[in-house]
């Protein structure tokens, strides 16, 4: 950074001479420094006003900060609909390294040395740098993962030490996720309401500090230690898990603050300078794009800055390996409230040496207007693909009820435009690693409720069952809720299966939610976000998890991992080979090329789906999968392709666990039976062929997919629902 930049070093830097502090105000007229008593956080032991400086910068230096002092500030300024200023209040530094809260409900700011000063060693780990196409994505919460787990020490379960313990390692490497994406573990409090309630935020999309982890993440021990030893036991959680070569993605929420809504608590950037920190109308009002009662103003440049301090600050120091962005459409908003995937802050984290080197994930929309994005941010990011949740969903599911009223169903095209990588979504420069797909996340059902309830039941919410999202593309198979019934339990595990398979064995960046892997229930709440409970923990107990299903997740990881057919880099384009870009052949059961009668058909409910690799960095590489998405079992001809001599099983949804019926090979031309919704992939043997033809991601299927999105009303001109919070 250039000494001349107004906004260099904002909050405590500590030196010989004790500290110096600079906090950013446009509109104040004084800011003061506090420092407290460590014993007493009501007890101020200096008071030091600042000096302003160039472009609203406040700045002073005290010999009382120095590591381990806790301070605060009080802030004063003009009265005006657009301002908050109340020098009664003690307001937490937004840059503040660690927290403690005060007794009557403010927080104190708490300046923290270096890492490397405190004396935390890396000891020579560094950042696993996983490939995008080796890339799977395991969300978790960094509490409810570990916290019923047996084998971790009590004090340690749901801890940032209890996820770097051995038995969560040893589980995590031996099921094949390659990237930990953390929900938020960036300092957070409950809103009011929950309080209020007696209820928790147990997700954390509420943050209070943007540079300190949440501290009760940490064990015991830390916690009385302070936030020093918090910090620590972080980084030492993302340095266990760089050693068994597991990435740390952490879920960051930089569109809102914990101070929701004008009537809310001040923390801290309502009563440092409420104008320009939170976007407001003409009137005053709190503009919100967020639905979370105030969106932070990133036509300003103090909050950008905060934003790219706060990232490099957990990529440099924290040595995390990636972010998704919360509602990052927010983050995209111009001073007039316009997204553009060119905003500054957008393309500063892309160029930023440490932040762009990582990954980068956006959450492609927010609540405000134009608030649907997907597809439309840089190349650099990685956006969570709703169209691909929505659209297999919709084809598993959805199609199966159809079917059992005697309707057609959405055809083929759709699905196979997702399953080989959203051409229709994404540019050609950004290829199919643009997508990350999802059927599931933190919000909305499980895996296993999609295929066990019709509605949801959140009444435990406290919101009379108002609140989560009415549309969810699931299906009960014909009773709500858990069943004795074993024919409607076995339709229940084999939709489970076809869209574990359908996941993992998609072109782009698959993303599976923790529990799902066995069949997690939260018995129908689409919408868990304030239930610190068994009910959103992660069961360990082999009674509680279904084996079979976590075989069949383990299995098709390894699978995903040793076929590079399955993880193109580039789309392919039409008569050319496109290096690391999938050849991609469509037969339809007959073993006959699809035509687009086929494509567009609604009865068509079989697909082969013949892929060979483009050997860039791996050997050639090719596969055949077979989706038969009906309830009549159905006699496919396999498809007879140049180069091709046999297929030999890897896996078949119809069978509950893998087991003897792999590895069973056929000639090209076999007829087989595929079982009722099942799916089936086979390695396809023989020598490389020049390649013809590469109907690059499903392009027949677009013009359906687009006319589907249409229909739903899916366009960037559309907001979408308002987030579950």
């Amino acid at each position: 950074m250039s000494p001349a930049d107004p906004l260099r070093d904002l909050g405590v830097r500590t030196g010989p001479a004790g500290g110096t502090i600079r906090v950013w105000s446009e509109h104040a007229t004084s800011v003061d420094l506090e420092v407290f008593a460590p014993e007493d956080l009501d007890w101020a032991v200096e008071r030091l006003p600042l000096m302003r400086g160039a472009d609203g910068v406040w700045e002073a230096t005290s010999p009382a900060l120095v590591p381990g002092a806790r301070y605060g500030l009080r802030v004063d300024g003009p009265a005006g609909i657009e301002h908050a200023f109340n020098p009664a209040h003690t307001l937490l530094d937004p840059w503040a390294r660690g927290l403690q809260p005060a007794a009557d409900g403010s927080w104190r700011g708490v300046v923290l040395d270096s890492l490397a000063a405190e004396g935390f060693e890396w000891g020579g780990v560094g950042k696993p740098r996983v490939p995008l196409d080796h890339t799977v994505v395991y969300e978790a919460h960094p509490k409810g993962f570990s916290r019923l787990n047996e084998r971790i020490p009590e004090p340690l379960r749901g801890t940032y030490a209890g996820l770097a313990h051995d038995a969560s390692l040893e589980y995590l490497t031996d099921l094949g996720v390659t990237t930990v994406e953390l929900l938020p573990v960036q300092a957070f409090v409950a809103e009011e309401r929950l309080v209020r309630q007696g209820q928790v935020n147990y997700w954390g999309y509420n943050t209070l500090g943007f540079f300190a982890p949440h501290a009760p993440y940490a064990s015991p021990e830390a916690q009385a230690a302070g936030p020093s030893a918090v910090r620590r036991e972080f980084a030492g959680m993302v340095k266990r898990l760089h050693e068994a070569g597991l990435e740390v993605v952490l879920d960051v929420v930089y569109n809102h603050t914990a101070e929701e809504g004008r009537q809310g608590p001040t923390y801290s950037f309502r009563g440092i300078d409420n104008a320009s920190y939170y976007r407001h109308d003409v009137h005053g009002r709190y503009v919100d794009t967020t639905g979370c009662g105030n969106t932070l103003d990133f036509g300003h440049d103090a909050p950008m800055r905060l934003v790219l301090d706060s990232l490099r600050y957990w990529a440099e120091e924290l040595q995390v390996d990636g972010f998704r962005l919360d509602l990052a459409a927010t983050l995209g908003r111009d001073a007039l409230g316009a997204y553009s995937p060119h905003h500054p802050l957008l393309a500063a984290m892309l160029s930023d040496p440490v932040i762009g080197a990582g990954k980068l994930i956006a959450e492609p929309w927010d609540v405000g207007p134009f608030g649907w994005q997907t597809g439309n941010f840089a190349p650099g990011f990685s956006e969570w693909n709703d169209r691909y949740r929505d659209r297999m969903r919709d084809f598993w599911l959805g199609d199966l009820r159809r079917e059992r009223h005697d309707e057609h169903g959405s055809g083929i095209g759709r699905f196979a435009t997702r399953l080989a990588g959203s051409s229709n979504t994404f540019a050609e420069e950004r290829g199919p690693l643009a997508s990350l797909n999802f059927i599931t996340a933190h919000d909305g059902f499980t895996l296993a409720d999609l295929t066990a309830y019709d509605v949801k039941h959140n009444l435990g919410n406290g919101e009379h069952n108002r609140d989560g999202a009415d549309h969810n593309n699931s299906y009960n198979h014909g009773v709500e809720g858990p069943t004795d019934d074993p024919e409607i339990a076995a339709a229940r595990r084999r939709s489970i299966r076809n869209l574990l398979g359908t996941l993992l064995l998609s072109a782009g960046v698959p993303m599976l939610t923790a529990g799902d892997e066995y069949g997690r229930s939260q018995r129908g709440n689409n919408n868990a976000y304030c239930h610190d409970s068994e009910l959103t923990w992660l069961a360990w107990s082999p009674d509680e998890r279904d084996v079979a299903i976590e075989a069949t997740t383990r299995h098709l990881l390894r699978l995903r991992r040793e076929h590079p057919a399955l993880r193109p880099v580039r789309y392919g384009r039409f008569g050319e080979s496109v290096p690391s870009a999938s050849q991609m052949d469509w037969y339809n059961a007959d073993g006959e090329t699809m035509t687009i009668e086929h494509w567009h058909d609604p009865s068509q409910r079989t697909l082969q789906f013949l892929a060979a690799s483009t050997p860039e960095f791996e050997g050639f590489n090719r596969i055949l999968l077979v989706v038969h998405a009906s309830e009549r079992e159905v006699e496919v001809l396999l498809p007879e392709h140049p180069g091709v001599d046999d297929y030999e099983l890897l896996w078949d949804s119809a069978v509950d666990e893998p087991g003897d019926e792999l590895g069973a090979r056929h000639e090209p031309g076999t007829r087989l039976v595929m079982a009722p919704q099942s799916m089936r992939l086979f390695r396809a043997s023989g020598d490389p062929a020049p390649v013809l033809v590469d109907a690059a991601a499903g392009s027949l299927g677009a013009g359906a997919d687009e006319a589907d999105d249409a229909r739903d009303g899916r366009r960037a001109d559309v907001a979408p629902e308002a987030p579950a919070r």
